[in-house]
């Protein structure tokens, strides 16, 4: 017995050893596609976005007239490439908006590794791109999906936005930590903690929350916890059958262009 006792001790010494070096990996997947839809329905010009840290970053951008329009600028979760969201895309096209997706580094072939800080530096390099070529704070609406949402709250906090959008919102990397690795020290291991909760007082743009209730990743309480604590003029679409990668269908696209035709 005390052979067994010492024996897991050990493995699980060794797990959360592993744990430590290695949870970047557990966290972003740059090389995982989920979806297959590769069909664009939409025009975009390849762009290339220099970082503070001297990385350049591959985008697409589709332009109608970012004078008189609306740009949103999407920031992506933890998996794929950009291919992964051309159905997402392929709606948004349909908004009567500009828009901006960039890929992270370390994702869709761009170089560097992707941390939380690197990832702040990255959607923070695409906003200072979009004003470079005319396009003010004002005229931008902030788009995370997943863990992109905690990096668009990072940068949208104390910022005169257009709006915000909030696919599948989490409260901390902390707390999903938890949720999948429970007998561990999550706490004391993470390097990239996420903290979206605390960071919602400085949130001033109007917002919207969408959140399926049958998500498996981030579970909807989450996402209905942030909509609880923002102080923003908010707005919701929650769903019974969504699961985390929410369904593009007419609701959706009914309810994304309610939000932003209310925005000035």
């Amino acid at each position: 017995m005390y052979t067994l006792i010492i024996s897991l001790i050990v493995i699980y010494i060794l797990i959360i050893i592993f744990l430590n070096f290695y949870q970047r990996k557990i966290i972003y997947h740059p090389f995982i596609n989920s979806y297959s839809q590769t069909h664009k329905e939409f025009t975009f010009k390849e762009v290339f976005i220099k970082t503070n840290d001297n990385l350049k970053l591959k985008g697409w951008f589709h332009e109608k007239d970012i004078k008189n329009k609306k740009t949103l600028v999407f920031f992506h979760g933890n998996a794929g490439d950009l291919t992964n969201r051309v159905y997402k895309l392929n709606v948004l096209k349909n908004l009567d908006i500009n828009f901006l997706i960039l890929a992270y580094r370390g994702f869709s072939g761009n170089l560097g590794k992707p941390s939380e800080q690197g990832l702040y530096e990255d959607a923070r390099s695409s906003l200072r791109w979009l004003n470079e070529i005319g396009v003010e704070d004002n005229k931008i609406i902030i788009y995370g999906e997943s863990l992109g949402t905690s990096v668009a709250v990072e940068v949208s906090q104390n910022k005169k936005f257009s709006g915000i959008i909030l696919e599948s919102p989490f409260t901390s990397m902390s707390k999903i930590g938890k949720k999948h690795y429970p007998i561990f020290p999550v706490d004391l291991i993470l390097k990239d903690k996420f903290n979206t909760l605390s960071k919602l007082k400085n949130i001033k743009s109007p917002t919207i929350v969408l959140h399926g209730k049958q998500d498996k990743i981030v579970p909807f309480a989450m996402g209905k916890e942030i909509f609880d604590k923002l102080d923003a003029p908010k707005f919701s679409y929650f769903t019974e059958q969504d699961d985390h990668m929410m369904e593009f269908d007419e609701e959706m696209f009914k309810n994304l262009k309610f939000f932003i035709d209310q925005l000035i």
